[in-house]
């Protein structure tokens, strides 16, 4: 069970896994920053100087924070964002040209070919006589 459990945490995927969701947690952090620090303070400014941090409806004893749930919004679309473009140049540098490059015809495809071929010559038998 020991060595089932030490190939799996050494695996590739895993390790790369493990390395995305540290990379993705820092990340994070940079965005919450831009997004409290940056994007917030100037929305501020064009909407009068509202906070939206500390934005709230009193319910009875409840208080809706608002404000908040409009910054989490923001900062899921700044991270969508930017894993779009990521995500975009990444697969425009690693697209390989479709027309240059053709697979090797496989087995089934060979024999299906030979099938046409065949059936060809017995259409083109039949009509001749």
């Amino acid at each position: 069970m020991l060595k089932d459990f030490r190939e799996f945490i050494f695996r590739g995927n895993v390790i790369d896994l493990a390395v995305g969701v540290i990379i993705g947690a820092a990340f994070n952090g940079i965005v919450d920053a831009m997004v409290k620090k940056l994007i917030m303070p100037l929305i501020g400014i064009f909407t009068g100087g509202i906070n939206f941090e500390k934005e709230a409806f009193k319910f009875g004893d409840a208080e809706l924070g608002w404000g908040a749930v409009i910054q989490a919004v923001i900062q899921f679309l700044l991270i969508g964002f930017v894993l779009f473009m990521i995500l975009r140049t990444y697969r425009k540098l690693t697209k390989k040209d479709n027309a240059s490059y053709a697979p090797e015809p496989t087995e089934t495809e060979i024999l299906l070919a030979d099938i046409k071929q065949l059936m060809q010559r017995i259409e083109e038998n039949t009509r001749q006589k």
